[in-house]
């Protein structure tokens, strides 16, 4: 039985909190925000949905590292649902508490800054560190894991993800499931690829192309940033060719690259007559957050990853379709980034993974991961050309 410390009551926090009250064996749950609205609404929520009686919050900011200190020391597995801003900090603080900790990830100069961290401190050898549990990156690194298991070393692995509207309303076909900083960072940067065997980086917002998915029809693709996180350096030399593209409905590429191309995505200041500077970016995040929410909309995610062995040209499809639940009021990206999470979370707590600096790919095991994934009750279809598969 576990003590779960969660950070942040917001969406993913919240739908991990949930998870973990139900599947994650748990002796008790602390939950952190610095919200007293926020917190005390997650905890009404959650109170709604299932009966525990291990579950505290506290309202603490995740900057203040004396108020901090003692929940690592008192918890045994730590789930940082907070910005990924946070992260080295508080991997940090779990280290020193001797408390194992994961998080979503979404950048990877901040990941690798982590697993550094976790390579140079003294616990090391005795606790976990996992950040990048959440959808991409998170249950894509796994299905490429799975990938490799099962075909060896791989010609190709194409790893394709959305979260879209089930109702695809203008300007963008698109309704935010997570933050307007989030989406925008994904999509200008630059991403880390295999090709050739080797790991080089592309530019983000290329490679377009168009493909299709039996539940929702039509789409396109497009080569995002820190979906892939560490799992180029990890399979470097045993995938040919590797690569992240983020899915949308068709037209939402070019309506984006027309806001690019006009400098409403720059970060340098612009001078108008007569009035006050105005960052091009922190006014298209502002307009976007008021237009892309759509009350009442129900979202859906799909995540397809696609493999083909070096030798014989086996092949792998891993599909995963979810959609808004409407028993719980979790939205698709809600369930498919927190509950991976936890699930990860609930397999160190159980002692399934092993204590060490490693990044995810390395840590958990794929099969064990599917299996969980399909316990949350997630419709996954695994589809080998040797009839092996894992329907």
């Amino acid at each position: 039985m576990t003590h779960y410390l969660v950070l942040g009551a917001g969406m993913q926090g919240t739908a991990a909190v949930y998870d973990l009250a139900l599947r994650g064996q748990a002796t008790a749950l602390t939950w952190i925000d610095s919200s007293s609205e926020r917190l005390e609404a997650g905890l009404r929520r959650i109170a709604e949905l299932v009966k525990f009686q291990g579950l505290r919050g506290q309202v603490i900011d995740a900057n203040d590292r004396r108020a901090m200190q003692p929940l690592f020391t008192e918890a045994d597995v730590c789930l940082n649902a907070l910005p990924y801003r946070f992260a080295p900090s508080l991997t940090l603080l779990a280290l020193e508490g001797r408390c194992h900790y994961l998080d979503l990830g979404g950048n990877t100069a901040v990941v690798q800054e982590q697993l550094e961290l976790h390579r140079g401190h003294p616990n090391a050898k005795h606790l976990c560190v996992l950040p990048d549990c959440g959808l991409m990156p998170g249950m894509g690194n796994l299905f490429v894991a799975l990938a490799v298991a099962e075909l060896g070393d791989c010609s190709e692995v194409a790893v394709r993800c959305g979260g879209l509207p089930q109702d695809p309303k203008p300007p963008l076909d698109y309704m935010l499931v997570f933050s307007v900083a989030g989406l925008l960072n994904e999509y200008f940067g630059r991403a880390q690829v295999l090709r050739e065997g080797r790991v080089v980086e592309v530019p983000t917002f290329t490679e377009l192309e168009q493909l299709e998915f039996d539940r929702i029809g039509a789409v396109e693709a497009f080569v995002t940033s820190g979906g892939l996180s560490t799992t180029p350096w990890t399979f470097e030399g045993r995938i040919d060719r590797l690569d992240y593209k983020t899915v949308r409905y068709p037209g939402h590429h070019g309506k984006f690259k027309l806001l690019l191309e006009l400098g409403l995505l720059d970060e340098d200041p612009v001078q108008f007559a007569g009035a006050n500077q105005v960052v091009p970016r922190a006014l298209l995040s502002g307009l976007l957050q008021k237009r892309l929410h759509f009350h009442g909309d129900r979202d859906l995610v799909v995540l397809r990853c696609s493999a083909k062995a070096k030798e014989g040209g086996r092949t792998l499809e891993i599909e995963v379709y979810d959609a808004f639940d409407e028993h719980t009021g979790f939205t698709a990206m809600e369930r498919t980034t927190a509950w991976s999470a936890t699930a990860c979370a609930v397999a160190v707590a159980t002692g399934e993974v092993a204590p060490g600096p490693r990044p995810l790919e390395q840590a958990m095991d794929p099969h064990s991961y599917l299996r969980a994934l399909r316990l949350r009750g997630f419709e996954i279809q695994v589809t080998d050309s040797n009839d092996r598969s894992e329907d």
